[in-house]
């Protein structure tokens, strides 16, 4: 049995949080969402699931921002995707290698193309790994 990908979406704006959500859940997506970066970080310390790919807001309320989570899911998955979104127009150089970048507003249908490619490549992963 194939398992389903997993990703963590940290987003501080509910609607935005609850859509992304959503839009994972009807591609065959697990997801674990955050509304701040301190949660993200509880949820990759408690280890509770598998998760596969991080999209993250960069601009958090609190102490933790979407760098800093981005650094603590890479310490304990270096080469799984990271995806940024920010408003900002001009992106400062602290994105982690193998990393996406997204700019707010965005287009559903850049997302859910996203979202595809991170299902798609976990399941050909997840074959590779049963295969062997």
């Amino acid at each position: 049995m194939v398992s389903r990908p997993t990703v963590l979406i940290v987003e501080d704006n509910y609607l935005l949080l609850e859509m992304l959500t959503n839009l994972c859940e009807q591609e065959g997506i697990a997801v674990l969402a955050a509304s701040s970066g301190e949660a993200a970080l509880t949820m990759l310390r408690e280890g509770r699931a598998a998760i596969d790919w991080l999209f993250t807001d960069i601009n958090l309320p609190g102490l933790i921002d979407g760098w800093s989570v981005a650094a603590a899911y890479r310490e304990r998955h270096p080469d799984r995707p990271v995806i940024y979104a920010s408003t900002a127009a001009r992106l400062e150089r602290r994105t982690v290698p193998g990393s996406i970048y997204v700019r707010k507003p965005f287009q559903i249908r850049e997302i859910l193309a996203l979202a595809r490619m991170m299902a798609a490549v976990e399941v050909s992963q997840e074959g590779l790994r049963a295969a062997g």
